[in-house]
């Protein structure tokens, strides 16, 4: 196989080693087939374009065009010309399905389903990567610079996992490059030609074998390349192993809660980054299925981990220690004996679809019966998955506590102890002003903690004007608390963030809580939780009863009794069971009555409500087509302004090569020199130009004499009878282009490496060869013109 051959072999495994990152995010991976043959035979065109002509943008032109033409062929079949030509139609059919794969990651958490949206996303995707790859690896045979995609495209598979890339993925993408680098090494050693040495006596007769000894078995330098590329990935998979402060790269699939025996931290993370995403969802999706001997199960929110630190614009966990689960938890913070609780069993099923690092446990949890490698973070009463421990598939059984408290316990409830209060009232000094005056303006008239906690949930839930919307987007900066206060739109994030804020600028103590919702009764007795169930709600917290849920958001979960102003009549409960969380719409009655209580008109019973949005605990992170287009941005970003720099260090390792001939040696100066700010004088001998090129390039000693020597050889071809053969001219050339260099100052030098002035040379040979293309096609139509004019006018001879 040729060296070229070899490469375009290496260049096609690379980008599906990379692309295999891609495969968790999808299901079914039908599509990687799909996208497979579409490289392969865009990586065939390449080849045969290559046998025919060295031209290297007719290669990437017919490349992108069989591209093209196979994406037309599979996605647009039914639009295009003739059935894989595009045509206006096909590109609006493409259009159609870009925009529905857009949508579709949108809706569906990982993994998607694989819509034809979707499909064409990633096979389009890895078709683009596939071609940048072969350009570069290839066509231009620059196998470094070629890791450039495949690192993007293994960045967009991270990503969109939301940091949960196996090292698998990693390994398999680091694995390709490392295997395109070999065959560059490979075909670059192959020129040069046997290497002395390689071969043992008794192999003597069968011939050299270039960088391969006669025998087949690698040669140096081709073993220790090989060595050197194992032992750096080796280091890159081990060195983030084994020092903890490197946590959380793309090798770190669910986060690290790492420590040994009873010691660890659980690291600083935000399990809402990608929420609204899945907030969309059109299909419902069971992640949990559970069954209690609680009497009411209204309030049996299911708690993943608490967001206790605030910056000014969210909430996110802080870094706590961890230890192992104790057999029974503590008692929980702030609840004594004088409150009533009631102790119930629980016992959960997570399914096989569900991936999640924090335990979903009814709060609070007195004793949790479980096997795996779970610790306990005692600050939040969590329980987080240590080396790769997730929720997947797992059963256990939880006791728990159902605290009631009374109104006027909460109502007398002492100041909180000093730590507490100042570690979870604490507010950014940049928080907007107006979100400490709004607080103060809702809860006027509160005497105490709790009015001021119940005033805040209704206000958000009924009576300020707020709505429920899964299409706003979260904001950013300190002001995202602002603007929603302002618009009064938001979905379950802004409604428990901005009350959680509130309140602490009310100096009551607060932090989010996320986890699910109680989920929709089921025959037999159980329970279940869908994916749109998902929900983060505020933790209040008052002494001798401790933190304490409370439900700003409109149309999501239960209102806690111990917040209720009135108790509705006729059903006491029951009304909460339909929350069915998000998975039954709310029955609406007609009827805007004044004396409707803000609470059972929150639950929808008097009044119209809007159907609430579904939420997800987990992540997809930002829409697939954006990081895409992003992704191709940076691509482009980095590799345009190094087209130029690619181009002539191509040029020069090709006159280099063939610089036993004197007029490639002496191209390479000509041009050489103009990088350095000498244009070339076509007018003048190539004496006459070597003395200018060393007085403008103030060139002294060896220099000098190098480009006399290339001068003269240049002269002995073009004047002497029988030139005499000259030897070291791509030496010279080498020295030319030091010394150049030495005298051209930093800038300079960086100017001639980066934007050399003689890729302009690109451009006029892409003028020139149009012009040819056109003057031979204008030469064909007037032949075949001419041809078929004296066709029609031959005249029609009769024999007599």
């Amino acid at each position: 196989m040729s060296g070229r051959g070899r490469l375009a072999l290496c260049a096609f495994a690379a980008t599906l080693m990379a692309a295999g990152a891609l495969l968790p995010l999808v299901d079914p991976a039908t599509w990687l087939l799909q996208a497979a043959v579409l490289v392969a035979v865009q990586s065939g065109a390449g080849a045969l374009v290559r046998r025919w002509s060295s031209a290297r943008a007719l290669t990437v032109t017919v490349q992108a065009l069989v591209a093209l033409v196979s994406l037309t062929a599979v996605f647009a079949r039914d639009h295009a010309v003739a059935g894989f030509l595009p045509g206006p139609d096909a590109v609006r059919q493409f259009g159609v399905l870009l925009t529905a794969g857009a949508e579709d990651v949108g809706k569906y958490a990982i993994p998607a389903p694989e819509t034809d949206g979707i499909r064409l996303m990633l096979v389009g995707g890895v078709l683009v990567i596939g071609l940048a790859v072969d350009v570069l690896a290839v066509t231009f045979r620059s196998a470094a610079p070629a890791g450039l995609p495949l690192l993007a495209l293994y960045s967009v598979a991270a990503g969109l996992s939301g940091g949960g890339a196996s090292w698998l993925w990693f390994l398999l993408a680091a694995a390709g490059y490392l295997l395109l680098l070999l065959a560059e090494g490979r075909d670059r050693l192959s020129q040069w030609g046997r290497v002395f040495g390689a071969a043992a006596p008794s192999r003597r007769g069968r011939g050299a074998a270039g960088p391969l000894s006669s025998g087949g078995g690698p040669v140096a330098p081709v073993r220790t390349g090989r060595r050197i590329g194992v032992v750096a990935l080796g280091i890159a998979l081990a060195v983030p192993a084994v020092l903890p402060s490197l946590s959380g790269g793309l090798l770190d699939s669910v986060g690290n809660a790492g420590g040994e025996g009873g010691g660890g931290t659980i690291q600083a993370v935000n399990p809402l980054v990608s929420l609204q995403d899945n907030l969309t969802q059109p299909e419902d999706r069971e992640v949990l299925r559970y069954r209690t001997n609680a009497e009411e199960t209204s309030g049996m929110y299911l708690r993943l981990v608490a967001l206790d630190r605030f910056d000014g614009t969210s909430f996110r966990t802080s870094e706590r220690p961890i230890g192992d689960v104790p057999e029974d938890l503590p008692r929980p913070d702030g609840l004594n004996g004088n409150v009533s609780t009631s102790e119930i069993t629980t016992n959960i099923s997570a399914s096989g679809t569900y991936e999640q690092k924090w335990l979903p446990l009814p709060y609070p949890a007195t004793r949790v019966d479980i096997d795996g490698r779970w610790r306990y973070e005692p600050a939040g009463r969590t329980l987080v998955g240590d080396e790769g421990q997730t929720t997947k598939g797992v059963q256990y059984s939880v006791r728990s506590l159902v605290v009631n408290p009374t109104r006027q316990q909460l109502a007398s409830a002492p100041s909180a102890p000093e730590a507490l209060a100042r570690e979870y009232t604490k507010v950014p000094e940049n928080l907007p002003q107006d979100v400490k005056a709004t607080a103060l303006r809702v809860t006027k008239g509160a005497t105490n903690d709790y009015e001021r906690a119940v005033k805040l949930q209704d206000w958000f839930a009924v009576e300020g004007g707020f709505r429920y919307d899964t299409e706003v987007r979260s904001g950013t900066g300190v002001a995202a608390i602002s603007q929603f206060l302002r618009n009064k739109e938001g979905f379950c994030i802004h409604f428990s963030f901005s009350m959680a804020a509130m309140a602490r600028t009310l100096d009551i103590p607060a932090r989010v809580a996320v986890g699910f919702t109680p989920g929709a009764p089921q025959s037999g007795g159980t329970m279940a939780v869908g994916i749109r169930d998902a929900h983060a709600w505020p933790e209040l917290y008052f002494e001798g009863v401790g933190w304490t849920r409370f439900e700003p958001t409109p149309t999501r979960g239960s209102v806690p009794e111990y917040t209720r102003q009135e108790t509705p009549t006729g059903e006491p409960s029951t009304p909460a069971a339909p929350e069915e969380s998000a998975t039954a719409a709310p029955s609406a009655q007609p009827s805007t009555q004044e004396s409707c209580p803000p609470q059972a008109r929150r639950l929808g019973e008097c009044g119209d409500t809007e159907e609430p949005g579904a939420a997800a605990a987990g992540g997809s992170g930002p829409p697939l087509g954006t990081i895409l287009l992003v992704a191709a941005g940076v691509v482009a970003v980095v590799l345009i302004p190094l087209l130029p720099l690619l181009w002539r260090t191509r040029v020069r390792a090709r006159r280099l090569r063939t610089a036993g001939q004197a007029l490639a040696a002496w191209e390479e100066v000509i041009d050489t020199a103009w990088d350095h700010g000498i244009p070339p004088d076509e007018s003048q001998t190539p004496r006459k130009t070597a003395v200018r090129i060393i007085l403008l390039g103030k060139l002294e000693g060896a220099p000098a004499e190098a480009v006399h020597r290339v001068a003269d050889a240049v002269e002995q071809v073009l004047y002497a009878p029988r030139p005499r053969p000259a030897t070291g001219l791509a030496e010279d050339a080498a020295r030319v282009r030091r010394g150049l260099a030495a005298g051209a100052g930093r800038a300079g030098r960086l100017r001639a490496l980066l934007l050399p002035r003689s890729a302009v040379r690109v451009v006029w040979a892409l003028s020139d060869r149009w012009t040819a293309l056109t003057t031979r096609w204008a030469d064909h139509r007037r032949r075949l013109l001419t041809r078929w004019s004296t066709t029609l006018r031959r005249p029609t001879r009769q024999r007599g």
